[in-house]
């Protein structure tokens, strides 16, 4: 059963820094599997946003409000995803996903949701 796992969320002091991590595991010789490529979170009260998102050529793009805070990395060797946070605000607090492309041998069969973490920057 593929999965993700992600972790390196928690509570920070307003201007400092978190390193948001997933990685995708699955069943050896599977032909299920999937890969990593966005984050995006979720306010109390608000709707879900698309904070970061990244491609097979490296490309990425960023929600205007993190755009030069965030960066998105992927590392191909662990299938995994990174969120680099920096000069964090208040307003970033939110829990944070991952989001995973699903494919099935080459097809591209769906998403897959991480279980979220929490990111809370308050003094």
């Amino acid at each position: 059963q593929v999965q993700l796992a992600e972790s390196g969320g928690g509570l920070v002091q307003p201007g400092g820094s978190l390193r948001l991590s997933c990685a995708a595991s699955g069943a050896s010789g599977s032909i299920v599997s999937i890969k990593p490529m966005r984050w995006y979170r979720q306010a109390p009260g608000k709707e879900r946003e698309l904070v970061a998102s990244t491609n097979s050529g490296g490309s990425t793009n960023y929600l205007d409000s993190v755009r030069g805070r965030f960066t998105i990395s992927r590392d191909n060797a662990k299938n995994t995803v990174y969120l680099q946070m920096n000069t964090l605000k208040p307003e970033d607090t939110a829990v944070y996903y991952c989001n995973a492309d699903k494919f099935l041998g080459s097809v591209l069969a769906g998403v897959v949701w991480g279980q979220g973490t929490q990111v809370t920057v308050s003094s």
